[in-house]
């Protein structure tokens, strides 16, 4: 594959969607930086994950370890005091009244993406990379390809400046995604994102599932086990 000359920005958590990103950048392009986001979230031991993520992704792959750049951490706390959800304050996880799960952080996605352009401004990067998908995507709005495609349009607008958003897990299945990642680094890849990522809306690490860590039984953990699952019975391939 041709390397793409740009740099790219990842959004990157530390959990399995977006780690699978940054693999899929650090496979294409000349220079991968990653953007990390404190926002309050109670799974906030993801923000540890992230730097051992990208350590043994630089160690295990060093051929991607060359691409590597920077790692940014923003404080979005103002976030996390204004968006009352289950994924910034200690309550069950459930079914609002319009439909959605109470783990929405209303405009989540859309401040990340514009952090994420004003940093890529600055870095003289053009390409924005996110873990958005909705096909699995539980429903929240800003993960929808329309509104991704429309954000892309006034990002560019408003810096004046060509800003591209690729969201590579858009259309794919959980189990699309394991298919992604052993196409990308093959097993080795799979099994540092089931030991060192992090996805478990709850931030439990002490059970080690097949898939990963996590409690098992949080809509995070139930979808990634269950993609797990199914790639695994296609034959892992």
């Amino acid at each position: 594959m041709a390397v793409d000359p740009r740099t790219a920005i990842v959004l990157f958590s530390g959990g399995q969607d977006s780690t699978v990103c940054l693999a899929w950048a650090l496979a294409r392009f000349a220079r991968v930086e990653t953007l990390g986001f404190d926002y309050g979230q109670r799974h906030r031991i993801e923000l540890d994950c992230r730097l051992t993520v990208r350590q043994e992704l630089a160690r295990q792959f060093p051929q991607w370890g060359e691409r590597l750049g920077e790692d940014h951490l923003l404080d979005l706390s103002l976030l996390g005091q204004i968006s009352d959800c289950a994924l910034t304050a200690e309550r069950a996880i459930e079914l609002q009244a319009n439909g959605l799960p109470n783990t929405f952080v209303p405009g989540r996605n859309l401040l990340f993406l514009g952090f994420a352009a004003t940093l890529a401004y600055r870095r003289s990067a053009s390409v924005l990379v996110g873990g958005m998908c909705e096909t699995d995507y539980s429903g929240y709005p800003d993960c929808r390809d329309n509104t991704l495609k429309a954000l892309q349009v006034a990002l560019s607008l408003g810096l004046d400046t060509p800003m591209t958003l690729e969201t590579p897990l858009m259309f794919l299945t959980k189990a699309d995604t394991w298919a992604l990642s052993h196409s990308l680094g093959g097993e080795a890849l799979n099994a540092l994102i089931a030991e060192h990522t992090h996805t478990c809306y709850l931030g439990e690490r002490g059970q080690r599932h097949a898939w990963g860590h996590g409690c098992g039984h949080c809509p995070a953990c139930a979808l990634r086990a269950r993609g797990h699952a199914e790639w695994l019975a296609r034959g892992a391939a």
